[in-house]
């Protein structure tokens, strides 16, 4: 099981977000450790309004969101098909959950997680018996903690999902081997067809595996980009598995909304608004 990631890789322009709110990623409780990687905070106090920008990884989200002047509410945000963007203004403050590829469906355990990608599902529609406020309104981060434990305790599975164990497993080692570079060589290691591994992760992850390998690339070229003007494209472009510089710049583009180098120079997207960052 992979430890709760302490890196900024998928956040857009991730020096400026840092300096304009206050971002932390508590543990979860021991036992929700096997479905959720960490929650994460969000506390915001702007002058000017700030849109934030988020390259999603293959986690689906629980929020709960506050923002001044409105009523607190929670949402379940599937894994998007493009990039995450939230338009922050004035005081506000958010709670999420986000949990391990193949993480979410012991929670929630009807439909396939796929039903849940590229969509954002407010209570009561799902978990209605959640109280936003409860998790939202105390001051002090161990309490806000505490009840999102409380929260995710109520609705724990009583026994562990094997298929879900495996999902989470297979997402965790393309995550953590750039060497997994196509889907029909490493569905053959893991003794699976590729049409099985594909059922396997639109049932509990929500996405499929080519789907996640292209992303893990893209966090990397990202992460390059932006601590380093002078990035070697092509030799990166060779590194992550892609036939030519050419490609990482089409998939780079296609999902950040600028390409590499301009990224590099700090040039940044401009999206609509939707979720906030994991």
């Amino acid at each position: 099981m992979a430890a709760p990631r302490r890196d900024t890789r998928g956040i857009v322009g991730a020096a400026e977000f840092l300096a304009r709110v206050d971002f932390r990623r508590p543990a979860p409780a021991e036992a929700l450790r096997p479905y959720v990687e960490h929650y994460w905070l969000i506390d915001w106090d702007l002058a000017e309004p700030y849109v934030s920008h988020v390259v999603p990884h293959p986690s689906v989200h629980v929020v709960f969101q506050w923002f001044e002047g409105r009523e607190p509410f929670a949402e379940v945000a599937g894994i998007p098909s493009g990039l995450f963007t939230q338009r922050l203004t004035g005081r506000g403050r958010v709670c999420g959950v986000k949990f391990r590829p193949g993480g979410f469906r012991p929670f929630a355990p009807g439909p396939p997680v796929s039903a849940w990608t590229g969509r954002r599902v407010r209570q009561p529609e799902v978990f209605p018996d959640t109280d936003p406020a409860a998790v939202l309104l105390p001051a002090g981060e161990d309490a806000r903690v505490a009840a999102l434990d409380d929260f995710l305790l109520r609705l724990a599975p009583a026994a562990p999902d094997p298929r879900a164990a495996l999902a989470t497993g297979l997402a965790e080692r393309i995550r953590g081997d750039r060497g997994i570079r196509r889907v029909g060589e490493f569905a053959r290691s893991q003794g699976m067809t590729v049409r099985a591994m594909q059922r396997l992760f639109s049932a509990y992850v929500g996405v499929g595996p080519k789907w996640i390998i292209l992303r893990h690339r893209i966090h990397e070229a990202l992460e390059h980009a932006e601590s380093a003007p002078d990035v070697d494209w092509a030799s990166l472009a060779a590194d992550l598995g892609y036939a030519d510089q050419a490609h990482l710049v089409r998939d780079f583009t296609a999902t950040v909304g600028v390409p590499p180098t301009a990224y590099a120079r700090g040039e940044h997207p401009v999206g609509r608004t939707g979720a906030a960052p994991g």
